[in-house]
């Protein structure tokens, strides 16, 4: 099974969505101003996924650290 959190937090899957999005842009014709607006949405969206899934896997550390605490 696919671990879309790992995959969506991964640099190298942003980087290769970007690619194969703007190969297909380019080959369909769109003119530079899209595609570079488009690799911007792109890189936008991974970078604040890739925060989110960070930060709640930082959390969950932190939660779990604190509950083990508690009970010693």
């Amino acid at each position: 099974m696919t671990d879309w959190k790992r995959k969506l937090s991964s640099r190298k899957f942003w980087a290769l969505l970007a690619a194969l999005i703007t190969s297909l842009l380019t080959a369909f014709g769109a003119n530079n101003d899209t595609v570079i607006q488009v690799i911007g949405v792109i890189g936008t969206l991974g970078a604040v996924i890739a925060y989110i899934l960070a930060e709640a896997y930082v959390d969950g550390k932190s939660s779990g650290a604190m509950g083990t605490d508690k009970l010693e």
